[in-house]
């Protein structure tokens, strides 16, 4: 499935043609079904599978889990990363060693910094041709190479300048990994982790970093790659992270099958998505069936389930009552609301996406 990440993160136009970001498992749409590991991965054969099916769904009797909301969680500036101002359309962000200007639709205010600090960047994202990679990036001080080193929380990574405007880390997920590596050290015991949609694998390298035995699922080929090269960027290449080139949810439905079962279940999936057949996910239309596959495929003792939501004309309070309703007699809680990257310049927030987690 190829969509628009610029749709799911920003509420920006479609992608330039050309330029499309690498495509990613859309949840019912078959995707070229390739699979890596660290070493082998043998590709499942869909000839010998049965076809998806509509999921048949049903309210869940016993009571609702606990609910906690509206929660904002925040990411503030750090060493790492910081949003350094935003406004007029535009946000000014600082990663390690670079500052970036990138669009950002929700900045309806004015800027706080004066115009000489935003003429400082590093790199400027123009989307003023039809190139892939770089060509869509104005440097205007030293030309820079499409990659750079990156840090998050002692992780190294790899920066990328692509075409559809981003870097390949979304800094506002980092209260999602803390809570996440928390659940893990707290466990005391051999823990399982599925990253559907996993992208460039940060949340892969947190869950194993914190000693979780990792499978970590995206239908692009290249995002895979990418996350194989911040996997050994990172010094963590002996950790057992599992890279699948699939799609989300037919991977998750054959696990279903064959009974292999997760403690905690990451996804982030689409707001809309068309299949190579011309098959479309709708988020609303598809999400109920995606959730409740992901409560089959959890361990008897689960600690967690996170959704985050980019993009979609609601509230976090539909997405809540949906997990409510998904996890009913499953005892725990339900958190829902927004994650914000707050700004240095004026300590505005800069709201990122909605969220929805279910925890034991």
């Amino acid at each position: 499935m190829k969509h628009s990440r610029d749709k799911r993160r920003d509420n920006r136009p479609h992608h330039a043609k050309g330029g499309a970001e690498p495509a990613r498992s859309r949840p019912g749409v078959a995707a070229r079904p390739e699979a890596q590991q660290q070493r082998h991965e043998t590709k499942p054969d869909d000839r010998s599978e049965p076809k998806s099916t509509p999921r048949i769904l049903s309210r869940r009797a016993g009571a609702l889990p606990a609910e906690r909301l509206p929660l904002i969680l925040e990411v503030a500036p750090n060493a790492d990363y910081a949003l350094l101002d935003s406004g007029g359309g535009q946000k000014l962000e600082q990663y390690g060693p670079y500052r970036i200007v990138r669009p950002e639709g929700q900045a309806i205010w004015q800027k706080a910094l004066p115009a000489k600090d935003w003429e400082r960047a590093d790199a400027v994202f123009t989307g003023d041709t039809d190139e892939e990679g770089i060509g869509r990036w104005r440097f205007p001080r030293t030309p820079l190479g499409e990659t750079w080193p990156m840090k998050h929380d002692g992780i190294d990574y790899l920066g990328r300048f692509t075409s559809f405007r981003h870097v390949g880390v979304f800094p506002e997920q980092a209260s999602h990994w803390d809570h996440m590596a928390g659940l893990i050290a707290k466990a005391k015991r051999p823990v399982k982790v599925l990253n559907l949609f996993g992208y460039t694998g940060l949340a892969s390298l947190v869950a194993a970093r914190a000693g979780a035995e990792v499978t970590h699922v995206d239908a692009s080929k290249k995002a895979i790659g990418w996350a194989r090269e911040n996997q050994e960027m990172a010094g963590l290449g002996n950790k057992p992270i599992r890279w699948i080139v699939d799609d989300a949810v037919k991977f998750a439905e054959r696990e279903e099958r064959r009974g292999s079962r997760y403690d905690i279940v990451l996804f982030d999936p689409p707001a809309y998505g068309r299949g190579p057949k011309g098959e479309v996910w709708q988020l609303f239309e598809d999400l109920p069936g995606l959730t409740d596959l992901c409560r089959a495929i959890l361990t008897p003792k689960p600690l967690a389930v996170v959704l985050t939501a980019y993009s979609i004309r609601a509230s976090f309070f539909a997405i809540h009552a949906l997990m409510r309703d998904t996890f009913a007699g499953m005892g725990g809680t339900v958190e829902s609301g927004e994650l914000i990257i707050r700004e240095k310049s004026a300590g505005r927030a800069l709201s990122t996406s909605l969220f929805s987690r279910w925890v034991a």
